[in-house]
C-alpha cells in the first residue's frame, strides 16, 4: 500500500506547489521569481509523480492494490506539469517584449501614471524601432480602431469599455482625449499600465491603446491579449 501511497503525495505535492506560486507572489508572500522558482519545481514534482504512478502500475501486485488511486496520481501529475511547460512554450514562441502598442510610430505616452511606475523594473519610454520591429512580425493583427462617431461619443465608449475591463482608473482627460489605467493579472498579480488615447480622424475618431508590463523582460502575450480583447469590446459595443 506505501508504494501506492508515493505516487499520490508527490502528485497532491506538485499541486500545492503549483497552486502556492502565483497567489503567493499576488499576497507579496515571495517576489515573482521565487514565485517561478516554485512553478519549476511543480513540473519536477508532477514528472516524478507521473513516473511513480507508471512504475508502481506496471508491477501487477502493487497495482492491484489501489489502480484508481495511482490512475489519479498520473494524470494528476501530468497535467501539473503540463501547465507550467505549457506556459514557457508559449514563452519562448513569443518575442522577448512586454510593451505593445496599436500606433508603432507614436506610441501614446504615460502621464498620470508615470509616478507609479518610479520604481518599476521596466521603464515607461517606449523600446523603439527593435521593438516595433518585433511586434509587427508578432502581432501584426494589433491596430487602432477607427470609429464613425464624433470625439465625445468614442471618448465616452472607450471610457465604459476601460472600467468594464475591471482595470483601475487612474486618470480620465476627456480634454485631453487620455484614459490611463493599471490592470492586475489574474494569477501573479503583476501590475501592466495602459494608456487610451483618443483622437480625430477623417469621417470619425481613432482610438489607439497601448499596454506595458511593469516587470518582466516577456509578457507571453498578455499586453496583446488585454490590447485584442479591449477593442473587441468597443467593437461589440
Amino acid at each position: 500500500m506505501k508504494m501506492v501511497r508515493i505516487p499520490l503525495i508527490l502528485a497532491l505535492l506538485s499541486l500545492t506547489i503549483l497552486a502556492a506560486s502565483g497567489p503567493g507572489v499576488h499576497l507579496g508572500l515571495w517576489p515573482f521569481p521565487f514565485g517561478f522558482q516554485l512553478m519549476r519545481w511543480a513540473v519536477y514534482c508532477g514528472l516524478a509523480a507521473t513516473a511513480a504512478a507508471g512504475l508502481v502500475l506496471a508491477v501487477p501486485t502493487w497495482r492491484a492494490r489501489g489502480a484508481g488511486a495511482l490512475l489519479f496520481s498520473l494524470v494528476l501529475g501530468s497535467g501539473v506539469a503540463y501547465l507550467p511547460w505549457h506556459m514557457l512554450q508559449q514563452a519562448k514562441a513569443l518575442p522577448p517584449i512586454h510593451d505593445i502598442s496599436t500606433d508603432l510610430s507614436d506610441p501614446p505616452a504615460f502621464v498620470a501614471i508615470l509616478p507609479l511606475r518610479t520604481n518599476a523594473a521596466n521603464p515607461a519610454a517606449y523600446g523603439g524601432s527593435k521593438i516595433a520591429a518585433a511586434q509587427r512580425a508578432a502581432y501584426p493583427d494589433i491596430q487602432p480602431l477607427l470609429l464613425a462617431e464624433p470625439i465625445a461619443k468614442a471618448y465616452a465608449r472607450a471610457l465604459a469599455a476601460a472600467q468594464h475591463s475591471g482595470w483601475q482608473i487612474v486618470a480620465a482627460d476627456q480634454p485631453g482625449g487620455r484614459i490611463e489605467a493599471t490592470a492586475t493579472t489574474l494569477w501573479f498579480g503583476f501590475k501592466d499600465d495602459v494608456v487610451i488615447r483618443i483622437a480625430p480622424s477623417p469621417g470619425g475618431s481613432r482610438i489607439d491603446l497601448r499596454s506595458v508590463s511593469r516587470v518582466g523582460k516577456s509578457d507571453v502575450g498578455t499586453n496583446a491579449n488585454r490590447i485584442r480583447s479591449y477593442l473587441a469590446a468597443l467593437r461589440s459595443e
